[in-house]
């Protein structure tokens, strides 16, 4: 018996165990079996379609019309979704193409909408251009249901709504640069309208003060003195002729000196001596005058001259004093005295003399005139170093004003030329050039890899249940297990006696657990049923742990 214990091989433990067993596997097998094949046939088909969307570039060349739209397509591209994927918009898709409709009888709407979400996929495919990072060119928008012409149509409309709203944000973005540029030139347009009027007011307020003026004034300021000089000129040229002319006009009216007539005969005499000195004290009060428009009171000349003047006057007073006075009732020994006559040389020398004072007059103002010049151009001078700090610190803010004043109005003036090319479509677009059709091949479930997962699942339940009944099973099945269990030695073995009533319990036992076994596998395939029949979250569930 211990050689015959010794020498069972594994294949005999397994076939013994399959004798004991092969029912529990059987059940074990096929009900996992049956779930999994129930499943796979239950399960709806989920169809993807998916439509292929192209970033063009804009059409007119950058060098000429810079667009304003300068977000990366990528951001752009998730704003959109944003966008597309909003409530609204998926409440009027659910509602137009008739989606989900046993899924809105069970889940309220936002469970449909985020359901619907979740159907949607987008995928961007990027490409490495030449000296720049990887780019994004296209773009991929799928959408995934159990009717394929439902989901090619739907996917091609997503597609359009993200075209769509492309073209309304790029014209909307582009609309509101210009406007926002268009705010800000009217501002600094008023800004510096205003910091013109005060640039002007200055440039009024301190005419001839202003830097710009100094070289012109400094011009002016050295013909001015030119002409003070010139003018000096002429007054002294005048003051010698005057001179002259006074001398020769003293000297004829020195000749011209009025007389007394005693009676009418021959016997003139000349006039006496008081007329004489009157004569030479009009000379000299002439000349005295001549001279002080020449030099000061203390010239020696003048002073000279001022001093024979006096002597002169006291002179003629002490004479006319002595003089007896007339008497009115006596007869006049002698006739008045008879002015000379005026000879032609005598007017000819008065007219030049006073066409010499007339001159120097009118040089005497225009020196004034010139004085005053000089003095006004000279404070100008003097004023522009003032005046150029003043106006440096006020032209600082208009020249930084009208800088920008030009930057704004040349980026005005562009953002209205990508403002028109957005408008005509002219700019970077989106355009379809895959749309989706309709697939016969369903995109879930993998039925082949389900399968095979079920076949394997099934088949480890079995061999587990198998496993699990021999641990919990403490029963000798062998005379052998005995022998190797106890020291006390086995007699005899008593094969099963079976009987006509035990073989009837048999029949029947096998016949209500077929029956138990059957009802069991087709309530499997029922819950089953209920369960992955238009299950989509099932089928995306399996598709996950499937891939």
């Amino acid at each position: 018996m211990v050689e015959e214990t010794r020498s069972r091989s594994p294949l005999d433990t397994v076939l013994a165990v399959w004798s004991r067993r092969k029912w529990l596997a059987i059940l074990g097998f096929v009900a996992p079996l049956v779930a999994g094949v129930s499943l796979i046939v239950f399960l709806p088909n989920v169809y993807r379609s998916a439509a292929t969307v192209l970033a063009e570039r804009q059409q007119v060349p950058d060098f000429f019309v810079r667009s304003t739209v300068t977000s990366a397509i990528e951001t752009r591209i998730q704003t959109i979704s944003q966008e597309v994927l909003s409530r609204s918009r998926l409440e009027a898709l659910i509602n137009r193409f008739g989606l989900y409709s046993d899924l809105r009888q069970r889940v309220p709407l936002e469970g449909v909408i985020e359901r619907m979400r979740g159907d949607i996929k987008l995928e961007l495919k990027s490409m490495e251009l030449k000296g720049l990072r990887e780019a994004t060119v296209a773009f991929t928008i799928s959408y995934q249901g159990t009717n394929p012409g439902t989901v090619s149509r739907v996917a091609n409309t997503l597609a359009s709504f993200y075209i769509e709203e492309n073209v309304k944000a790029r014209e909307r973005q582009a609309t509101s640069t210009t406007e926002f540029l268009k705010v800000q030139l009217g501002e600094t347009k008023k800004r510096l309208d205003e910091q013109e009027q005060r640039v002007s007011a200055f440039k009024r307020r301190h005419l001839g003060e202003l830097p710009q003026q100094m070289e012109t004034n400094l011009t002016t300021l050295e013909r001015l003195h030119a002409q003070l000089r010139q003018n000096a000129d002429s007054q002294t040229r005048a003051n010698e002729r005057r001179q002259t002319l006074s001398s020769q006009l003293a000297e004829a009216e020195a000749f011209l000196t009025p007389t007394y007539i005693t009676g009418a005969g021959p016997g003139a005499q000349f006039a006496p001596p008081e007329l004489r000195e009157a004569a030479r004290l009009a000379q000299k009060k002439e000349e005295l005058a001549r001279l002080r428009t020449q030099f000061n009171d203390n010239y020696p000349d003048v002073v000279l001259l001022t001093a024979e003047v006096a002597v002169l006057e006291r002179e003629l007073a002490a004479a006319m004093a002595r003089q007896p006075k007339p008497n009115a009732e006596a007869k006049p020994s002698a006739t008045p005295v008879t002015p000379s006559p005026v000879t032609p040389y005598v007017f000819r020398l008065k007219e030049g003399l006073g066409e010499v004072q007339t001159e120097l007059k009118i040089l005497k103002t225009e020196e004034g005139r010139l004085r005053d010049g000089i003095a006004s151009y000279q404070a100008r001078v003097e004023n522009v170093p003032r005046r150029e700090q003043e106006f440096m610190e006020l032209s600082r803010d208009y020249q930084s004003t009208r800088e920008l004043y030009g930057s704004l109005l040349k980026r005005y003036e562009e953002a209205q030329l990508a403002e028109t090319m957005e408008q005509r479509q002219q700019g970077e677009q989106f355009r379809v050039v895959d749309p989706a059709v309709p697939n016969d091949q369903p995109a879930a479930p993998n039925r082949f890899r389900l399968l095979l997962m079920t076949l394997a699942g099934a088949i480890g339940l079995a061999i587990a249940a198998v496993l699990l009944a021999e641990h919990l099973d403490t029963s000798f099945h062998a005379v052998d297990d005995l022998r190797a269990y106890s020291r006390v030695p086995v007699l005899v073995s008593i094969p099963r006696i079976v009987t006509r009533r035990d073989s009837l319990r048999r029949w029947w036992r096998m016949r209500l657990a077929a029956t138990a076994a059957s009802a069991g596998l087709l309530m499997i395939v029922g819950i089953v049923y209920v369960a992955a029949h238009g299950n989509e979250t099932l089928v995306l569930l399996l598709a996950k742990v499937v891939s």
